[in-house]
């Protein structure tokens, strides 16, 4: 086998291995895999048999990151015992991002043997029952309820605002948006996790016509201020992806999540929303809206 890196124009050769895919955490969406390349990181694939097995290779500053994740197959799981295999013949000594759910299958006892395990901090997903994001039902979305009635009255009732699909004649618009997201929180020039994530969403944008995803896009005063990606990841769970809302505008990310959450999601019973990555702002911001379950993301160390 030999890893080779892969790159957004390799989507549909590869879109078949994630059909059936069971894995919950967002690192398993093929779009967003693809996404997340830039100066320090790249994505790296080999394809044996019906087996897509999947590396980060890094920078020789951070060398020391560099790791695989869970295989992807249509067809079979993979043992405790068969991802040591892997990992030694390919030359890594780690799994990141490897479920709990995959910890419950196999026990601590079988993973043992080969692995050592620590959970990663601040990598859980956020999973949320697509009805409640949609509805805002009861007590506990009193406060999202009165910030989007604002927002209506400010915005909607005046016809500010208006929302579209995000088409690949749009995409230069929202990059421009973008740019003006990352001035907000001051990640313009810093290689920091903001920074990154402006890239893999800036990279998604461009490619929003060769992926299958959906992109919702808002317009106030006839300029994007919002915009939000979506994508399949299992069969019950669809993910969004690089949610962006300019936060000057009162009640707006309030507002734009509620509709994401009706127009994207429609066959899906759970939205993931990614993980806080241990920022204390984001953590609160995504507990405010109440999940249904998070899904732990751990590390597989070989021994």
């Amino acid at each position: 086998m030999k890893l080779e890196q892969i790159r957004p124009h390799d989507y549909i050769g590869l879109k078949r291995f994630f059909k059936k895919q069971t894995y919950r955490l967002c690192v398993y969406s093929l779009p967003s895999l693809l996404s997340w390349s830039n100066s320090v990181y790249q994505p790296y694939a080999a394809i044996s048999d019906d087996i897509l097995i999947i590396a980060a290779e890094y920078d020789e500053t951070h060398r020391k990151d560099r790791h695989l994740i869970l295989p992807v197959s249509p067809t079979k799981q993979f043992t405790p015992d068969e991802l040591a295999d892997i990992a030694e013949k390919l030359g890594y000594t780690a799994y990141w991002f490897v479920p709990e759910d995959y910890l419950h299958q196999f026990g601590e006892e079988q993973i043992g043997r080969f692995f050592d395990v620590s959970e990663q901090i601040g990598f859980a997903d956020y999973i949320y029952h697509k009805e409640d994001l949609a509805e805002l039902k009861g007590n506990k979305y009193s406060k999202k309820r009165n910030l989007i009635h604002q927002f209506d009255k400010e915005y909607v009732q005046t016809n500010r605002i208006k929302t579209e699909p995000i088409t690949p004649s749009s995409v230069s618009e929202c990059l421009i948006f973008l740019d003006e997201w990352c001035e907000e929180r001051d990640c313009s020039e810093k290689q920091d996790d903001l920074a990154c994530e402006k890239q893999a969403a800036a990279n998604m944008i461009r490619h929003i016509g060769e992926f299958d995803v959906q992109g919702l896009a808002a317009r106030i005063d006839g300029k994007i201020g919002a915009f939000g990606i979506a994508s399949r990841l299992t069969e019950e769970i669809g993910v969004l992806h690089f949610e962006k809302a300019l936060a000057a505008v009162k009640g707006l990310y309030q507002y734009f999540d509620n509709l994401c959450a009706k127009q994207l999601f429609n066959g899906y019973a759970y939205i993931n929303k990614e993980s806080d990555m241990n920022v204390p702002g984001l953590m609160q911001a995504k507990k405010s809206y109440h999940p249904a379950m998070m899904v732990k993301a751990y590390t597989l160390m070989l021994r």
